[in-house]
């Protein structure tokens, strides 16, 4: 029996237990994670959190939805047992109440091909379970290339840097263009790399150059399980010029490999980004958005107006 739980009625600890053992464990599934990117989440249960699902909701011109939040790439169903979504059992308990939903599932939940409102996204791995010189060795030759010329730049990584050093270096580049960020939520970033940080799930590496330590690039990433998630990252055109964003990933490639770890490069449905990142040789593990719309023809003409504001 799936029940759909309003934020104070879901136990919290029953719900991280069941995230942690899930083989589909995320980061951004996790309730102090939720709590931060959208403190009033909501959930659909399953029996004793046998399964869960994370809703994250929210009102506009009167009426109630489903979106998926700003820093969480994934979320969907999460469960320690063998999944088997053929009867869409969790989609079909979505609340009526929800007139649109527009959300991403995770790379296990695979609805059944007739689905309507499933579209596939991109997301690349790189497994890290070798030694260094066979990861680097398996680089694409224009990856191998900017890399060389890092190295010849001097540079060299900087641990534990501030994560308003890396906001600031986004907000003045690649940020200048993305007019949905504003200061709320570079704020809700802040908090939580604070809150994540605090809790020993995640870390900072910025790239500074040899003559004067100026930070030219730098990153946030999340840590779960071995799962190392490429979060965020600021690059300034100074950091692109010496091919810092490559040393800095070559850098964490070399940290963490040989172990049973893979890197998240978080993306991209950009096919210059899933280039960048499948240059390291990772590969895509393509995961499911899910959308339908419950509302009348004047509720869509809304949708419309509002998807513009």
């Amino acid at each position: 029996m799936i029940k759909y739980l309003r934020h104070s009625e879901i136990d919290r600890e029953k719900w991280d237990a069941c995230i942690h053992d899930s083989e589909n464990s995320l980061v951004y599934a996790y309730s102090w994670y939720l709590d931060v990117i959208h403190p009033d989440w909501e959930a659909l249960v399953k029996d004793d959190y046998a399964a869960v699902m994370p809703l994250i909701g929210g009102r506009k011109f009167g009426v109630n939805y489903l979106f998926q939040p700003f820093f969480a790439q994934q979320l969907g169903i999460f469960s320690p047992e063998c999944m088997n979504l053929k009867d869409n059992e969790f989609i079909e308990a979505i609340p009526a109440k929800f007139r649109f939903v527009e959300i991403r599932l995770n790379a296990l939940n695979a609805l059944p091909p007739a689905t309507n409102g499933v579209e596939n996204h991109a997301n690349i791995l790189l497994f890290l379970d070798a030694p260094y010189e066979f990861l680097r060795n398996h680089y694409h030759t224009n990856t191998k290339r900017n890399l060389a010329k890092a190295e010849n730049n001097h540079l060299h990584l900087v641990k534990n840097i501030d994560i308003k050093d890396i906001i600031d270096l986004f907000r003045a580049n690649r940020g200048a263009s993305v007019s949905t960020w504003g200061d709320a939520e570079y704020a809700r970033l802040q908090r939580l790399s604070a809150v994540a940080l605090q809790r020993n799930r995640a870390f900072t590496y910025g790239v500074a150059t040899p003559d004067s330590d100026e930070i030219v690039c730098g990153a946030l990433f999340m840590k779960n399980k071995g799962r190392i998630t490429f979060l965020f990252s600021g690059c300034g055109e100074k950091g692109k010029s010496l091919q810092a964003m490559t040393f800095l990933l070559d850098s964490v490639i070399r940290e963490f490999c040989n172990a049973q770890n893979v890197l998240d490069f978080e993306g991209s449905d950009n096919a210059n980004l899933a280039r960048f990142y499948e240059g390291f040789g990772g590969e895509n593990f393509a995961y499911s958005g899910y959308s339908f719309n419950r509302m009348s023809f004047f509720g869509r003409s809304l949708l419309r107006i509002w998807k513009k504001i």
